[in-house]
């Protein structure tokens, strides 16, 4: 049998030395395996290697939302706010989506910018769109976002905030009277 690694959490004696007579094989003491089950994580293979990540299993709660706005969002606006992020942490990064009656009427991912997804999810929504939310799976870095979702007539804006110039995001909504709130829970997909 031909090898090149062999992993294990111990060697015995006796297996190290039929093992040290076999050239160019390597071997890897892990120490004792958890036995905890892996069910958490996720391994995608990439080009040259692998990506380990853990498997977004966060659901926001109430006590982590914060209003920054000047805009309150009604109970029936939360509860779609709610809705929404619970759909967009399923999407792929840079995820925007835009609900409506919990329904998904838009969604934009995989763009190289949040306002690019921005963009394709309110194109879908079209005119559905005015009185819809918008959730995002991560912090605006720029006011564009949301004034673009100002001009399709979104009323409310769920995201994790973060972002060094998320006042300006915060101006952005007051000034377009649309309330927004953090979650300080990001759910980026890749």
């Amino acid at each position: 049998i031909f090898l090149e690694a062999i992993i294990a959490p111990d060697f015995t004696p006796e297996a190290l030395e039929i093992l040290s007579a076999k050239q160019n094989l390597r071997l890897l003491k892990t120490g004792p395996l958890s036995g905890k089950p892996a069910d958490n994580l996720d391994l995608r293979k990439v080009k040259g290697g692998f990506l380990l990540q853990e498997i977004d299993l966060e659901t926001v709660k109430t006590d982590q939302i914060k209003v920054v706005t000047k805009k309150q969002p009604t109970s029936e606006q939360m509860a779609e706010l709610l809705f929404a992020m619970t759909v967009v942490k399923h999407v792929k990064s840079n995820a925007i989506v835009v609900t409506r009656d919990r329904q998904l009427i838009g969604v934009g991912a995989g763009q190289m910018n949040r306002v690019g997804s921005a963009r394709i999810a309110l194109g879908q929504a079209g005119e559905r769109s005015r009185g819809a939310v918008m959730g995002s799976d991560a912090f605006f870095p720029f006011r564009d976002t949301v004034d673009e979702a100002a001009k399709a007539g979104i009323v409310a804006i769920i995201q994790p905030g973060g972002s060094m110039r998320d006042e300006e995001s915060i101006t952005a909504c007051d000034e377009h009277g649309i309330a927004m709130i953090f979650t300080g829970l990001r759910h980026f997909k890749h």
